[in-house]
């Protein structure tokens, strides 16, 4: 079985994903696949240079990632020449990986771990969505604490993604980490049951 998981910003989905990872899932990481197809030598960090100049790079070769958000955030034909470079590439990766880890642990959960699943009209690759879901205001609380920032800051990352009211609407299976650690895992663990996952 696969699912896609995601959530907001500051809503928990890491701890989410590593207590499925701990039960026995498989996660495919979507952030993490980001940044391997950035690594010197891979062809999509050639397309960017190719772009975007040698500025955006290191003297060692590597992704001068500073230099290329200065590029590209508040930018919006930047940021979607970048979008049009990675996302393909990215997305192949992580259905290449789904179709292996189908093939080779069929028994398995396999969970992609995607931060904008919605907003990247991904819903329809996966059996099921699950989101990781907390109520705007604590998840406006969490960011601010997690990442330092002011409120107007942390309003407009959250402005940024879709709400979560309507990624939950949107969801087949919610986790609600609002709580403490014990009550989230007690869902996933319900979850885990109910699917007949061992």
């Amino acid at each position: 079985m696969n699912i896609g998981l995601t959530g907001g910003i500051a809503t928990g989905k890491s701890s989410v994903s590593r207590y499925l990872v701990s039960l026995g899932a498989i996660l495919i990481d979507a952030d993490q696949i980001a940044r391997e197809v950035m690594l010197p030598g891979h062809p999509v960090l050639a397309a960017v240079i190719e772009r975007f100049g040698q500025a955006v790079l290191n003297e060692d070769g590597t992704l001068h990632r500073k230099k290329l958000g200065e590029i590209v955030f508040g930018n919006s034909a930047e940021l979607k020449a970048l979008n049009d470079i990675t996302h393909p590439a990215i997305r192949q990766e992580m259905r290449e990986r789904m179709r292996m880890f189908e093939q080779e642990q069929p028994d398995k959960l396999v969970v992609s771990d995607i931060p904008l699943l919605y907003e990247s009209g991904l819903s329809e690759q996966f059996e099921q969505v699950m989101v990781v879901y907390v109520p705007a205001e604590i998840q406006l609380k969490r960011l601010m604490e997690r990442d330092g920032i002011s409120e107007s800051d942390a309003i407009s990352r959250l402005n940024a993604q879709m709400d979560i009211e309507e990624k939950k609407r949107r969801a087949d299976i919610v986790i609600d980490n609002s709580g403490t650690m014990e009550e989230t895992k007690a869902q996933i663990l319900k979850f885990w049951h109910d699917k007949g996952l061992s």
